[in-house]
């Protein structure tokens, strides 16, 4: 009993802090012009949680674990964007491949000679690498709140298809109001259509996460597939993907393709979570 009050109190804790945080970062997010204010505001919501209930920051899942968990946190989104993206080029959903986009990445690289084929490939390159590690620190102060304390403490109180859904949903419902208010979406899709496929989105990557987070033992492999699905569905997929009319109903986080890709597979760790984890 006394082990459930813990858990309940640290999850309380970290719940005010992230709320109180929430307006602070999403007020930068007006001053700088990026998100990153408000992910960190979930790590240092997270740090402060550790302060105040006197619980390790090592806790948190710092060990790198297994390569085996970091292969598939960086593989398995990069597998669903591309079978979705697969699927909306040949459907016609959208097209493939944008080549003002492709122009004007040979401009910014100062490559005006290179083909098509050879600044895509450079740009994919540049993208899974150096992006990736500017993007770490953002994403980083955002899992350290989601799977590194969330997750981990909400299993010493539910299985795991509630621990998988609840952080999922937790996570989801965190994007709402940058939805609602304008900040992350389309403009061509009513707003329940974004909100339903956003959150149906978040929520089955959140279930494929919180598998890793556990499995691992690590918070590397979850940071790994954020960064790999943030990457590339935003720096590649997407901008290579020439839009139609329809394009906004499937495409990106908030169409149809990717969110349903994403869910099957979520359903596939669901199932091995629960036979793993909630049978010992």
């Amino acid at each position: 009993m006394k082990h459930s009050r813990d858990t309940i109190l640290t999850l309380s804790v970290f719940f005010s802090f992230v709320l109180l945080l929430y307006f602070v970062g999403y007020w930068l997010i007006f001053r700088t012009e990026q998100a990153t204010p408000l992910m960190l505001s979930v790590g240092l919501a997270t740090v402060l949680t550790c302060i105040v209930r006197k619980k390790k920051l090592a806790s948190l899942g710092w060990e790198w674990g297994q390569w085996k968990y970091i292969w598939m946190g960086c593989l398995i989104p990069l597998a669903i964007i591309f079978v979705a993206h697969l699927i909306i080029w040949t459907m016609g959903f959208g097209g493939f491949y944008n080549v003002e986009f492709l122009a004007t990445q040979k401009e910014s690289y100062n490559l005006i000679q290179w083909t098509d084929f050879k600044i895509l490939a450079f740009h994919i390159i540049l993208t899974a690498s150096v992006s990736a590690v500017v993007s770490i620190p953002s994403i980083l102060g955002e899992e350290l709140g989601w799977r590194g304390l969330l997750v981990p403490e909400l299993s010493k109180l539910m299985s795991f298809p509630m621990v998988a859904l609840v952080s999922g949903l937790i996570w989801a419902v965190w994007h709402w109001p940058l939805v609602i208010n304008g900040l992350y979406g389309n403009s061509v899709t009513p707003l329940y259509y974004q909100l339903f496929f956003l959150t149906l989105s978040v929520v089955s990557s959140g279930i494929i996460m919180a598998y890793l987070r556990l499995k691992s033992k690590s918070l590397w492999p979850p940071v790994m597939y954020h960064m790999s699905w943030n990457i590339f569905t935003q720096k590649v997929f997407t901008p290579i993907t020439v839009s139609n009319p329809k394009s906004p109903w499937y495409i990106d986080e908030f169409g149809a393709v990717m969110a349903i890709m994403v869910f099957c597979v979520a359903l596939y760790f669901l199932k091995k979570g629960m036979t793993e984890f909630d049978s010992n």
